[in-house]
């Protein structure tokens, strides 16, 4: 499958979450990963993001059976991140 993650931590987190989720998924943007992954990978590092977050912290993860259901548009400045 594909997943877009979004996450929002206390600023002083905001590495160590950035670290662990760079295990799974490729970073695109600040607090922006996305990827293909398998349900046995996704549902391990959802249990372990659920284990580093505190109270106010949040994330949104979007999931689509393949790559080709996601049409990617970028506006200002393009990362060198290996994803099209």
């Amino acid at each position: 499958m594909y997943a877009i993650l979004v996450y929002d931590v206390d600023e002083k987190r905001v590495s160590k979450i950035n670290k662990y989720l760079k295990r799974y998924l490729i970073w695109v943007q600040n607090s922006v990963f996305e990827g293909e992954i398998t349900d046995a990978l996704l549902n391990e590092m959802m249990e372990g993001l659920d284990e580093r977050l505190e109270e106010g912290d949040s994330v949104i993860l979007y999931k689509f059976k393949t790559k080709g259901y996601v049409d990617r548009f970028i506006i200002g400045e393009k990362r060198d991140l290996n994803v099209i």
